[in-house]
């Protein structure tokens, strides 16, 4: 009894060694890019069109449009996307309560009956048995113990992995709203830079004429009537651009709703004024900015459940221990019941795989992914701080380049003024009236695309940085204890 009373006790000192959480508990590592101190400050690239305050939640109705907010909201309640992250999450939070109900208590019932012929050598009998009738009602319960945490390292990692989904799923909602108010902005913009390009077309109608007239009475020639046809045709060539990118809008902003076009909100098709916000736009700072982006946060979640991962593997070094007990009666059909049929059982299994050589390079296998995790998790929140700097300057320069063109344009105005004036007091000719005029639609065609730069660029801006995926955002589930 010796050898085997040293094996008991070597046995229960590994056993109590253990009994603790396997695999390393998650905290975020200190040499992090989430952790540097240069990222949490005022972000780069911040000028006087912004201002450090909190970035509201639904970011687009800043632009006071109810249209655009109706388009919002019907895309949050029916884009195909956020159906399938919906049906995503669901998926994840059913993981959850699996690893929530792996382990602990279980118990089972098994009921049966057969015609048997069971043979007799199998008994050591040199007779036929004869054939019964053979029925079986039997009772189970077991309770696995999980002394090492492996199941609830796998709880961890079910967890992790279900909020890793809910921010992909916050990803796809902030996106929608993106591509929602780019493409009604897209519209606005076609519309109003197609009645721009259509008052060039006129004005160049009449210069034709004109030059025609000229050349007719013999005070021009056909040079110039064939310059100033070549100018009209030109500016009509731009004309099936703008319709194309306003199809391009409308075709989208179906897309994201699910809708027909018919269905879409009224007066989209006919919006001719880009969405405008009047105050300066709020962007927070490096911290709130990495708390906020939700693929940051996707990321983070997705080391954590890799860090369990490592747990679940070493778990798999150690044996499993359960406690079980069965009851039941087993015999002839008409007997069951009898004394003689009836059977119980109750005691300790213990299921240990050696040699543990796999075990171990799963460990190595999870140690890797975690690692191969924290270096996404550093990229994505590099990636973040660059994209909402690049997003600002870009900002900051579109809207220079449009002050400019807004100072270019008041000079063309009062350029086109002041020649009307000379024209009407037979100062100045026709042609020089008609030019002056159509500088001037030029400049306003070139600022009506700048102004599209500049809501396009604060679009890419509020999308780098991470609001709006609070609205209409699945309710987080009240996971159950182990």
């Amino acid at each position: 009894m010796k050898p085997l009373a040293q094996v008991a006790t070597l046995g229960l000192g590994l056993m109590l060694s253990a009994c603790s959480m396997v695999g390393p508990d998650y905290h975020l590592p200190a040499d992090s890019a989430m952790q540097r101190k240069d990222l949490q400050g005022t972000l780069a690239g911040e000028g006087d069109n912004v201002v450090s305050a909190p970035v509201p939640t639904d970011w687009w109705r800043l632009y006071q449009d109810p249209r655009l907010d109706e388009l919002v909201r019907q895309a949050l309640a029916s884009n195909t996307d956020l159906r399938v992250a919906a049906a995503s999450l669901s998926r994840a939070r059913a993981q959850v309560e699996e690893a929530e109900a792996a382990g602990g208590f279980s118990a089972g019932v098994k009921a049966g009956a057969q015609r048997l012929q069971e043979s007799g050598q199998a008994f050591l009998l040199p007779e036929k048995v004869p054939v019964a009738n053979i029925g079986e009602i039997a009772l189970s319960a077991s309770y696995q113990f999980d002394l090492w945490g492996t199941l609830q390292r796998g709880i961890e990692a079910a967890k992790a992995n279900a909020d890793a989904t809910q921010a992909a799923g916050d990803v796809a909602r902030i996106t929608l709203v993106a591509d929602v108010v780019r493409s009604y902005t897209q519209i606005c913009a076609a519309n109003e830079e197609r009645g721009i390009a259509e008052e060039s077309l006129a004005l160049q109608s009449q210069s034709t004429e004109l030059t025609k007239r000229l050349r007719d009475a013999g005070r021009g020639d056909e040079t110039q009537v064939t310059r100033s046809q070549t100018q009209f045709k030109s500016l009509r060539a731009e004309l099936p651009r703008y319709q194309a990118a306003r199809q391009a809008g409308l075709y989208r902003l179906s897309m994201l709703l699910a809708k027909p076009l018919d269905q879409l909100p009224a007066g989209v098709a006919d919006c001719a004024a880009l969405p405008h916000i009047t105050q300066l736009l709020p962007v927070g700072d490096g911290a709130e900015l990495l708390k906020r982006r939700p693929d940051i946060r996707q990321a983070e979640r997705r080391l954590a459940a890799a860090t369990a991962s490592i747990g679940v593997a070493t778990g798999e070094l150690y044996p499993n221990i359960s406690i079980g007990a069965t009851v039941g009666t087993v015999g002839i059909l008409k007997d069951l019941g009898d004394p003689s049929t009836n059977r119980w059982g109750f005691g300790p299994a213990i299921s240990w795989t050696v040699p543990t050589n796999g075990a171990r390079a799963r460990i190595r296998e999870a140690e890797a992914g975690t690692q191969g995790a924290l270096a996404h998790f550093d990229g994505v929140v590099l990636n973040a701080i660059r994209e909402t700097q690049t997003s600002l300057a870009q900002y900051t320069a579109q809207l220079d380049r449009r002050d400019a063109l807004a100072d270019a344009e008041q000079s063309a105005r009062l350029a086109a003024d002041q020649t009307h004036r000379f024209f009407t007091a037979g100062r100045a000719s026709f042609l020089a009236d008609l030019q002056a005029t159509r500088t001037y639609t030029d400049v306003r065609a070139q600022l009506a695309s700048a102004n599209t730069q500049v809501a396009m660029s604060q679009i890419d801006l509020f999308l780098a940085l991470g609001g709006g995926w609070e609205s209409g955002r699945t309710p987080p589930a009240e996971h159950a204890k182990p």
